[in-house]
């Protein structure tokens, strides 16, 4: 048997509960790991809040994410980095079901778990970790050019500031006054959302902006950009669709008329692991034990967390 927490119906936080199930042994190519973090995303409680509609079916299994040891090992199973055995520490993205105490996962989508990262950090890489790949990608961010990051303060936007920086650009990250100075220690450079904001940009970057990245999907963030990007082909959000629809920037992930960038996506798992083992990215994470999922979800909801919530069995 595994704990697990589970959608029991729509609505906010206090529909999830948790619950005992059974847990099957691992099949062809699937692996059974005991999870040690589990990542806590946007789309988890979309998902049951009828954001994406009321046509799913509930009661729903929670968590894309993960990261834990090997129980057991399916006939041919083999991770994406190579072969698995009983014992190995590693995350697994994207799965099925995540909050929960054991689960079974293809073992396609596992991968050796970064030495210098606590499980924590490790169950909360890789979602943020895509997306914020995928953005910079999408909007052909490269060495030498300069970037505004909103939303530079949560997952994705932590995410994306680093990695910009990693590929040399200069990155100009938007967000409260208190989450300044660990945006500068990560190497961009803050400035305060609100009014005011486009005077502000254009201050620190009087010879412009080449790149935009919206992680939170305001108006402002959305007037702001296409303010100081003239192409409209550099300007990606992951929460305005509405607005990249009227207006015809990019659109990414799974919102009514984004792109997913499935290959994208894959590929960039690869490129999480080889930054953080080179010590040029690194995960904020705060955890909730498994049976607090409501409590997660709440805060998370509210979107005044720095980085990422887990969920730790």
């Amino acid at each position: 048997m595994s704990r697990a927490v589970v959608a029991t119906a729509f609505g906010g936080p206090e529909v999830l509960a948790l619950v005992d199930e059974d847990v099957a042994a691992p099949q062809a190519g699937q692996v059974l790991l005991e999870v040690r973090a589990a990542g806590v995303n946007p789309i988890d409680w979309k998902l049951y809040s009828g954001a994406f509609g009321r046509d799913s079916t509930l009661p729903r299994r929670l968590g894309l994410e993960v990261a834990g040891v090997v129980l057991a090992v399916g006939e041919g199973a083999t991770g994406a980095a190579g072969p698995l055995s009983v014992g190995d520490e590693v995350i697994a993205y994207e799965v099925k079901g995540g909050y929960a105490e054991r689960l079974v996962v293809e073992a396609s989508n596992v991968f050796p778990r970064p030495s210098a990262m606590s499980w924590e950090q490790a169950g909360a890489l890789m979602l943020t970790g895509v997306t914020a790949v995928h953005t910079l990608t999408a909007t052909k961010v490269d060495a030498g050019e300069t970037v505004l990051v909103h939303g530079a303060a949560g997952g994705v936007g932590l995410m994306a500031v680093q990695i910009a920086v990693a590929r040399g650009a200069r990155v100009i990250a938007t967000a409260s006054e208190p989450r300044h100075g660990y945006l500068r220690s990560l190497g961009a450079e803050p400035v305060a959302y609100g009014e005011g904001l486009l005077d502000r940009v254009r201050a620190i970057a009087p010879g412009g902006v080449d790149a935009a990245v919206d992680a939170v999907g305001t108006d402002e963030a959305i007037d702001v950009s296409l303010e100081l990007v003239s192409d409209l082909g550099r300007i990606a959000t992951i929460a305005a669709f509405g607005r990249a629809s009227e207006a015809g920037f990019k659109a990414l992930g799974g919102g009514p008329g984004a792109d997913p960038g499935r290959a994208v996506r894959d590929a960039a798992r690869f490129e999480l692991i080889r930054l953080v083992e080179a010590g040029r990215l690194q995960v904020l994470s705060r955890s909730f034990p498994l049976d607090q999922a409501a409590m997660a979800h709440r805060e998370g909801a509210e979107g005044h967390s720095v980085g990422k919530i887990v969920l730790v069995p």
